[in-house]
């Protein structure tokens, strides 16, 4: 049987209502599903975090490859048919619990980590950040996001997609864009395709730039592109949290 119907005999089953607060839509394309554990590189040796596991069919695929996995679902109604579902396995960790809330480092223990996520889209910027600058034992990021957005993660400069976000994703990691994924592949069906990309963190001793003042150097970056029409003078003079006059500037 093939995971669409799994997903909407379950969905049946429990009469579950699709929450859009938490951006819910769930895969259902086996192709997908297989190319994103793939991705990820998953062996018999890894411990995996998996943000938003849903219904489970994507949990399900990495299990089978992975020593352990660790799922954290912000839904509480989902706990329940994830331990039904999953029950076969011995080598889950369930956790219900807003990402955004959890010690990564906690969970991981002695361990590294590889992250793999089908991101809501109204939060995955928030979870990017959160995950690369707390990212002391993640390996590597694979995620499924909107189309856009993982093409602005890959951009390089000279682009109109080049912005905040590339530049701080590729200040973390080396990002490698995987597949796009149409939204014909969803139920609900979202308004716009998805893709897939992995990011490979790096060692902080190779990162291609290792300024002294991180944060004064993405408070610059946050301030210059949140004000394209001005110049760079003016428009880093103006960001409040910085406190840099002109004077520091010219």
């Amino acid at each position: 049987m093939s995971t669409g119907s799994i997903t909407i005999d379950i969905l049946k089953k429990y009469d579950f209502p699709v929450q859009k607060k938490y951006g819910q839509n769930f895969l259902v394309d086996d192709n997908i599903l297989r190319g994103i554990v793939e991705a990820a590189g998953i062996g018999k040796e890894d411990t995996v975090l998996e943000i938003g596991p849903g219904l489970g069919a994507l949990t399900a695929a990495i299990l089978k490859k992975a020593k352990r996995v660790i799922a954290v679902e912000i839904d509480k109604m989902l706990i329940p048919i994830l331990k039904e579902t999953l029950a076969d396995y011995d080598n889950l960790t369930l956790i219900n619990e807003d990402i955004l809330k959890v010690d990564i480092d906690q969970l991981a223990g002695s361990e590294k980590i590889k992250v793999v996520a089908n991101l809501p889209y109204y939060i995955t910027t928030p979870i990017i950040m959160e995950l690369l600058e707390k990212q002391s034992r993640i390996q590597s990021i694979t995620v499924m996001v909107q189309k856009e957005v993982a093409e602005r993660m890959e951009e390089g400069p000279g682009s109109k997609s080049y912005g905040a976000l590339s530049l701080a994703v590729q200040y973390y990691a080396s990002p490698r864009y995987i597949m796009t994924v149409s939204r014909n592949s969803f139920i609900p069906k979202p308004e716009v395709d998805s893709a897939v990309i992995r990011l490979d963190i790096y060692d902080p001793e190779e990162r291609p730039v290792k300024p002294k003042e991180p944060d004064m150097m993405f408070g610059i970056i946050r301030a210059s592109f949140n004000q394209r029409r001005k110049t760079m003078v003016n428009a880093v003079s103006n960001a409040r949290e910085l406190n840099i006059g002109k004077d520091r500037i010219l």
